[in-house]
């Protein structure tokens, strides 16, 4: 068992995250997930078939405490620590002129923070397995959309990810940013539903997300962008 691939995820009860850690755990490998409620991380793992392979633990990914605990409940769990992406993520759907603060702070702990923290939390195991890190970012992260506080947010993840590979390539770690575009998942929900045109789903931002854990060692792909056909920005 201490030989079989261990990925730490955070927002992974369901969406991208969700689809990341089922696609994993087929292929045999264990998967620790980061969620935010309970609920969400009971059903996934029902809908999964509770495997051995999979540990689910509550809380905010934009939380020292939280996300050093989940490091180390992991390597307590499963004896190693192969890989984490960093999927945590959340939008207000406003913008700089008009929109409302009280939730920018939030959003910013969440998708800029988040991430940050995971590495910090993590890279010392990762060190040691000669692991990766996934950030995943956003279109938005690359194109520029007028007043957008969450594409702010994302364009920070971009410069994340590219730190951090510079920080970190000489210890044999490698980073990996995936930047979908948009995307059929629970993000839409409390916002009126999804928007018009043709979405990629969960499962084929999941496939970059994988793709990249599985190159071999020694190659390191550092930037994924994947859009829907037909979404121009």
């Amino acid at each position: 068992m201490t030989d079989i691939p261990v990925t730490l995820i955070t927002g992974g009860g369901s969406g991208i995250g969700a689809a990341t850690a089922r696609q994993l755990l087929d292929k045999g490998q264990r998967v620790a997930v980061v969620g935010r409620g309970r609920e969400r991380l009971d059903r996934f793992t029902k809908e999964a078939g509770e495997p051995a392979g999979l540990l689910t633990i509550q809380g905010d990914a934009g939380d020292w405490n939280v996300v050093r605990s989940a490091v180390a409940t992991t390597l307590e769990r499963f004896g190693r620590l192969d890989a984490v992406v960093a999927n945590a993520g959340w939008a207000t759907h406003d913008d700089i002129a008009e929109g409302d603060p009280a939730g920018w702070r939030e959003m910013v702990l969440t998708n800029v923070l988040g991430p940050a923290l995971l590495v910090r939390a993590a890279l010392s195991a990762l060190k040691e397995s000669k692991g990766r890190i996934v950030l995943v970012g956003s279109v938005a992260g690359h194109a520029y959309s007028a007043g957008n506080i969450y594409g702010i947010t994302k364009w920070a993840v971009t410069g994340l990810a590219e730190n951090t590979r510079r920080q970190v390539t000489s210890d044999g770690v490698g980073v990996t940013l995936v930047s979908p575009g948009r995307t059929e998942t629970p993000f839409w929900d409390e916002f009126g539903g999804l928007p018009d045109g043709l979405l990629l789903s969960a499962d084929q931002v999941a496939d970059s997300i994988v793709f990249a854990l599985g190159q071999p060692s020694g190659v390191d792909v550092n930037t994924i962008i994947v859009r829907p056909i037909g979404q121009p920005a």
